[in-house]
């Protein structure tokens, strides 16, 4: 006994169970031998526990040594310590926290549901939502009640890991799962194969041909190339029953691990008593069939999150920093987060560019495919503002970084799609809570048809059982809404539309009312030029110099408009003695001559009384002059974007009630609404008049459900308080984290399109739900009665996941061009604009 008298005294100073410090302040113990023993941590008092429950504690008496021990810090990754320590330095004011993980180990969308209902026990956790596309974790918790290692643990606890989202650990993962899954699918396929062999005779020799000893032969055969099937490609079943029996739940791996099981023992006791059926060939088609569905479900996911990805990955880990730029141009490669702003970067042909930034050498064009859907890359020259994410397709140039890189557009578009997937619609909450008593219905029914054999006939009872369990399908019912909203979110994101929350296309198909804003939605939210009207006997081109001179170092947005309508002209003019005048226009000398531009009262004080002149409503003029004539007007508007009156058009076709909803001058909204076909406009609006006015509507007799498309800080609360909600990408970052998708692309028509992929999709939902439905509703029974054998049941059930996942996939090749004009039924094709 002295070994042990060692290891008590060690334990004296430490854990019992292992023998490591005791953390301050830890109150963690088991009751040993009748004497309440000091634990360093939950999973050493677990696993002791776990001995003494099971009458193992001699254990402790007759050890001579520690078991080898791995330090408590090291069971959880630096990064959610990291996460740890956030939580302990959070702001006093801070009441919750968010963050998303990869997840490790999701086999199918029951995953999703077990998860979810872990997570939900664990105490401070407000939220926890599975993204089965994208295999990412969104969670919330309340400071000081939860921590992200707790997280992690109750994670662990079921059988899946998690850590801060890096896209090569995910990328290998990624791999590594699918090669898995293949071999598993490899060796069920080779056992499947190899048994149907040897049951073949069998099957065909009903003569009595086939004597005992072959037979016997060949099922002892048979049993020996099930076995690779059975317990090593069978094994995520087992692993998910395991799990959801544990956490007191009835998964869909509870069925199938029973069905092979079952099917299998069966089988192993017909052949060690040399009578009876076997169901070899069933249990091994069985496998088979069901890896395979769920390798078609893996490639789906895979693809259909699979734009996310590369958005994910489009921020390139380093730039090259010219140090010492113009003096020395030797490029440095460092780190692209510790960019900052002024730095000046070299960008080469290929690469992705690392920060937003102003191109100040060089002539090039860049692929903005990932970040706004447009095919076409675009050109760019010093001076034009470049966007981080985008990758330089031509030459090589030089930027000047304007933000960091947490700051870029594709780091703000990457914190959006961090919400993708997270909410759940109506119609995959109730899909979830329809499988989880559709399992236990299930294992009942399957035990009621058993009982029910064994007196109609005893010899039928055991594979009509099994055919019962095989042949549901609770896997299609829940993989029926997900696999849709992810392949038709998927085919948005490459048309210029990210959707971040899950109930977008549910709510849009049931939308009454879109309300659209004016300035940067329906308009570019850029002044342009769109009439000169002459009132003089200057000549066009002379106006339009002599105004771009006086204009040409003023950066009023009227002005900017008054420049890049005679950028074309070829403009020599001088100009000299500018005067700013404040909110009237500008006073300068060209050649010999005085000139003024700006208000018709300030033109007035040098040109005299203006002549009649008929001004455009819901425009702004700006007038030119000089001494003792007038020459010019320039009537300039915000210039609506070309398929604007498209989209409105095919809105109103549709049944939607289109409202115009804007903070600018009525005037100015009545002539956009004129434009565009819209009846309904609401001009001079501020943000707490708009929200008024979408609430009123949503609070009518019938109830309203409210579409809101806006781009400004203005339009944040409206947004958040509509049903649904798009923010242009040009606009306000406030305005994009209020909405419910983005618009990425610059053509408004991609909500046209959203709304046609809202139908089609809600379509496909409601085929796959129906069609799961429908399959279950006449294949249990059918097997329950015993027209089904185990290995029809099999093929059953594979093909109705199949079906559900590639009928979804159907999403991702939508043709959506201009949709509102070309996918319509003819019906609702708005006239030829």
């Amino acid at each position: 006994m002295p070994a042990f008298g060692a290891v008590l005294s060690a334990v004296q100073e430490g854990c019992f169970h292992c023998g490591l410090p005791i953390p301050a302040g830890a109150d963690w113990s088991v009751t040993i031998d009748h004497v309440a023993r000091p634990m360093c941590c939950p999973g050493c008092e677990s696993v002791a526990q776990a001995i003494v429950a099971n009458g193992l504690d001699d254990y402790y008496r007759t050890r001579t040594g520690f078991a080898d021990t791995a330090d408590r810090e090291a069971l959880v990754p630096e990064q959610l310590r990291l996460y740890d320590a956030s939580t302990d330095e959070a702001p006093d004011d801070a009441e919750t926290i968010e963050a998303s993980f990869t997840l490790e180990g999701i086999r199918c969308a029951a995953c999703v549901w077990l998860i979810e209902r872990r997570l939900a026990a664990v105490p401070g956790l407000l939220q926890a939502d599975v993204n089965v596309a994208t295999e990412r974790l969104h969670v919330r918790w309340a400071v000081g009640a939860c921590q992200a290692s707790d997280i992690l643990q109750a994670l662990q606890s079921i059988g899946y890991r998690a850590y801060p989202y890096d896209a090569k650990r995910h990328e290998e993962y990624l791999r590594t799962a699918e090669k898995t899954l293949f071999r598993r699918l490899f060796i069920a396929g080779l056992a499947m194969m190899q048994v149907m062999m040897y049951a073949f005779p069998a099957y065909t020799a009903t003569d009595g041909t086939l004597d005992a000893d072959m037979d016997a032969l060949m099922r002892w055969a048979s049993l020996l190339m099930t076995i690779p099937a059975v317990l090593y490609s069978a094994l995520p079943f087992y692993q998910g029953a395991w799990a959801n029996l544990r956490q007191k739940a009835l998964g869909m791996d509870v069925p199938i691990a029973l069905g092979i099981v079952a099917a299998f023992a069966g089988s192993l006791d017909a052949t060690w008593r040399n009578t009876g059926d076997v169901y070899y060939d069933s249990v091994t088609m069985f496998i088979f069939l069901l890896l395979c569905s769920r390798y078609v479900e893996l490639l789906a996911r895979r693809k259909a999150a699979s734009a996310l990805q590369k958005m994910q990955h489009a921020l390139p880990a380093s730039a090259l920093l010219l140090k010492n730029y113009p003096a020395d141009r030797a490029s440095e490669l460092v780190p692209a987060g510790l960019l900052k702003q002024g730095d000046v970067i070299l960008v080469r042909p290929g690469d992705a560019i690392a920060a937003d930034g102003t191109l100040i050498e060089g002539q090039t064009s860049i692929d903005l495919s990932l970040l706004t859907g447009e095919s076409q890359p675009v050109g760019k020259t010093v001076g034009d503002a470049v966007p981080g994410g985008a990758v330089n397709a031509a030459q090589p140039m030089l930027l000047r970084v304007d933000k960091p890189v947490k700051e870029s557009t594709m780091a703000a578009l990457l914190s959006l799609i961090e919400q993708a997937g997270q909410g759940k619609p109506q119609l995959a909450l109730w899909a979830d809570k329809v499988s989880a008593w559709f399992v236990a219905g299930l294992l009942l029914l399957a035990a009621g048809v058993f009982v029910a054999w064994q007196i109609i006939d005893p010899s039928r009872a055991w594979p009509i059982a099994i055919a019962v369990l095989v042949v549901s399908c609770p896997c299609a019912l829940s993989l029926a809404t997900p696999t849709a909203l992810a392949a038709a979110t998927d085919r948005l994101l490459r048309h210029g539309v990210l959707i971040t929350h899950g109930h977008v296309l549910e709510t849009l198909h049931r939308v009454s009312h879109v309300v659209f804003d004016k300035t940067g939605t329906l308009t570019y939210g850029k002044p342009v030029v769109q009439k000169m009207q002459l009132l003089g006997s200057a000549s066009r081109e002379d106006c339009s110099r002599i105004a771009s001179a006086l204009e040409s170092a003023n950066a009023h947005p009227l002005a900017q408009a008054i420049l890049r309508y005679g950028s074309n002209d070829t403009n020599s003019l001088q100009c000299e003695q500018v005067e700013y005048v404040a909110g009237q226009g500008v006073a300068g000398r060209i050649g010999n001559a005085d000139y003024r531009i700006g208000n018709a009262q300030f033109v007035s004080g040098m040109a005299g009384a203006l002549p009649e002149s008929s001004e455009q409503s819901g425009m702004t003029s700006v007038y030119l002059g000089t001494q003792g004539n007038w020459l010019a007007r320039f009537d300039i508007s915000d210039e609506i974007r070309p398929d604007a009156q498209q989209v409105i058009r095919t809105f109103t076709r549709l049944g939607k009630k289109v409202i115009l909803l804007s903070g600018d001058r009525q005037s100015a909204a009545d002539r956009v609404g004129r434009l565009l076909g819209i009846d309904t406009v609401y001009g001079d609006k501020l943000p707490q008049q708009k929200l008024d006015v979408v609430r009123q509507l949503q609070e009518q007799k019938q109830g309203a459900i409210v579409a809101m498309v806006g781009d400004g800080i203005n339009d944040a609360a409206v947004l958040r308080a509509a049903d649904v909600s798009f923010a242009m990408a040009s606009g306000a970052a406030l305005a994009q984290t209020h909405a419910d998708a983005v618009v990425t692309s610059e053509h408004l028509s991609t909500i046209a399109d959203t709304a046609l992929v809202a139908a089609r999709t809600m379509a496909v939902v409601r085929q796959n739900l129906g069609w799961a439905s429908l399959y279950n509703v006449i294949a249990i029974p059918a097997a329950a009665v015993g027209w089904l054998n185990p290995w029809v049941s099999a093929i059953g059930m594979s093909v109705s996941s199949a079906i559900v996942v590639l009928n979804a996939l159907r999403l991702r090749h939508i043709k959506l061009q201009a949709a509102s004009m070309t996918s319509l039924p003819k019906q609702v094709r708005p006239a030829p604009v």
